[in-house]
């Protein structure tokens, strides 16, 4: 399903350092997720954790190494082979990414837009998923009207809407109190239920001994064994976020 081999990234400097290659942000990332697995992504701020989510999900591609995502190696894949197998990943944002100018129904409904999906048969698969959330009252409601919670549950809802194989989410509790973060992962692992392979970065450990997974642990961009990492973690809490 997803396959990391000896991969390293780096990104472009921007402002005074434009055009030349800053430090890497991963190192040597090797890992393979099964098919229909849950996985957490564990580790500080600035470990690595979004660039790794990115690369999952097609939006970068490697510097060195190998990543292979739904059988795509994307290291050399052509550019026009990516939009077919991004259709099949679904993305949960931190911040969200509602368009504030569409209403709650026609958030989630735009990816089976975009995919083409005629209007008829997808009304009943957005009414479906926004009763699965919770939220099919508030189909007509701006993003504006809803709570940080209902936020975030639309912002699932959009990403599973399309009944996606594998669903990665960045710290999708980040905003959100105890309860409504313990109502989200009961979500995301029914989609896991269901069949899909989803993958979910945090640094709430309280969530994650709630919910038992296997995990990958990173800290300065290189994977360390999550048993051993606690101190680790502790070390470098206030470290600024490297994407």
């Amino acid at each position: 399903m997803v396959r990391f081999e000896a991969v390293g990234l780096r990104y472009l400097g921007s402002g005074p350092h434009a055009g030349a290659w800053g430090p890497e942000a991963l190192t040597d990332v090797t890992f393979a997720l099964p098919r229909g697995s849950f996985t957490w992504l564990l580790g500080p701020s600035g470990a690595g954790k979004s660039s790794v989510l990115r690369l999952m999900h097609l939006a970068i591609r490697p510097t060195r190494g190998e990543v292979e995502v739904l059988g795509l190696r994307l290291a050399r894949a052509p550019r026009n082979m990516l939009p077919a197998v991004r259709r099949r990943i679904g993305v949960v944002f931190q911040d969200f990414r509602l368009l504030p100018y569409l209403s709650v129904f026609d958030n989630v409904a735009l990816p089976l837009r975009l995919a083409g999906r005629p209007e008829a048969s997808l009304r009943a698969d957005v009414t479906e998923i926004l009763r699965w959330v919770g939220l099919e009252a508030k189909a007509d409601a701006s993003p504006a009207e809803l709570s940080g919670g209902e936020q975030q549950r639309i912002a699932i809802a959009r990403a599973v809407v399309t009944r996606p194989d594998l669903l990665v989410a960045d710290e999708p509790t980040g905003n959100l109190d105890s309860r409504q973060a313990r109502r989200l992962l009961a979500l995301l692992r029914e989609m896991n239920r269901l069949g899909t392979t989803v993958v979910v970065a945090t640094h709430d450990e309280d969530l994650v001994a709630r919910f038992p997974a296997p995990a990958l642990f990173l800290h300065e961009g290189r994977l360390h064994d999550p048993d051993n990492a606690r101190g680790l973690h502790a070390d470098s809490a206030t470290d600024d976020d490297i994407g």
